[in-house]
């Protein structure tokens, strides 16, 4: 376990989610205020968009446009003039709450979801990630995933590698000219799940739940425990470079910015629990410093 001081940014916040470097800032999703926000590096807050459905993905357009994932209705929205406005429908090819999202160089936007009721306990099911190019045409990109979460793109645009948090893996796909993925491919496999449709047996199987993620410049990816109360490092193929506890916390996303790209952000709360996040302030942006810099989308 490496000991390096979190400092605290910003407090107060339901359950944080998708935090993005952006122009300076860091921007990101509070779910159950509905409320994405920018944050400065000395803790300063500015309400970019209220999405009453609930927000968490965010990405740009090439021409600098907002893109925010409403969970509960499945809808990409598209932020114009201060207004959201549709981009696209995600109901025909999703099976529950869409969740977090990469937008690539030429805009086109990957957005995994839940695939089943998570907050209602249902029976766990595999899901898509769906493809939603500029125009708004949506497209299932790839199938048959454990919950699709953090994702990124390698700095040379060719290759998506997607957490997966009931799977204990992490998995790869190869970026097509034309956007359309490759066959999935193991990234890293922490190890054989059992064939069930319980998510708790699933958890329990689990040596890491991977949740948010962010790449850096030696081809690591930082990835949020959601089980364990830790940010770790990982190398392709799957070990273990470096951990971070987060104490007591949980910690559901990260990502590398500031001005060196240096800084990794870390998501905290006390669990995931719906009724609990609700109705509490509990959510925190916390904040350290690592060695290798940030690479690639987001």
């Amino acid at each position: 376990m490496t000991d390096r001081r979190l400092t605290p940014v910003v407090d107060g916040y339901t359950y944080l989610e998708g935090p993005r470097w952006h122009d300076g800032r860091l921007w990101m999703s509070d779910f159950y205020s509905h409320q994405v926000v920018a944050v400065s590096p000395d803790g300063r807050t500015e309400l970019i968009a209220t999405v009453p459905q609930q927000p968490s993905g965010l990405g740009w357009l090439p021409d600098g446009t907002l893109l925010v994932v409403s969970m509960r209705d499945r809808k990409l929205m598209r932020l114009e003039n201060g207004d959201l406005v549709e981009h696209a429908d995600l109901s025909a090819t999703t099976g529950g709450h869409i969740n977090d999202m990469v937008v690539d160089s030429q805009g086109r936007a990957y957005v995994g979801d839940f695939g089943f009721d998570l907050m209602g306990g249902a029976p766990f099911r595999t899901t898509n990630i769906t493809r939603v190019d500029p125009d708004g045409t949506v497209t299932v990109a790839a199938e048959d995933l454990m919950f699709p979460n953090g994702t990124v793109i390698t700095p040379d645009g060719k290759t998506m590698i997607v957490d997966e948090t009931f799977g204990n893996r992490v998995s790869a796909f190869d970026i097509h000219d034309d956007g359309t993925l490759g066959p999935r491919r193991d990234w890293a496999d922490f190890g054989p799940m059992p064939d069930t449709d319980d998510v708790n047996d699933l958890v329990a199987a689990s040596s890491i739940g991977p949740d948010g993620n962010c790449l850096d410049a030696e081809g690591a990816i930082w990835i949020a425990d959601a089980i364990y109360q830790r940010c770790v490092r990982v190398a392709e193929g799957g070990e273990i470079l470096e951990e971070i506890s987060t104490g007591d916390e949980g910690v559901f996303a990260c990502m590398l910015g500031g001005e060196d790209g240096r800084d990794l952000y870390l998501c905290v709360a006390p669990n995931f629990d719906e009724v609990e996040r609700r109705s509490t302030r509990l959510g925190r942006l916390v904040r350290t410093t690592v060695d290798v810099p940030h690479a690639g989308t987001p």
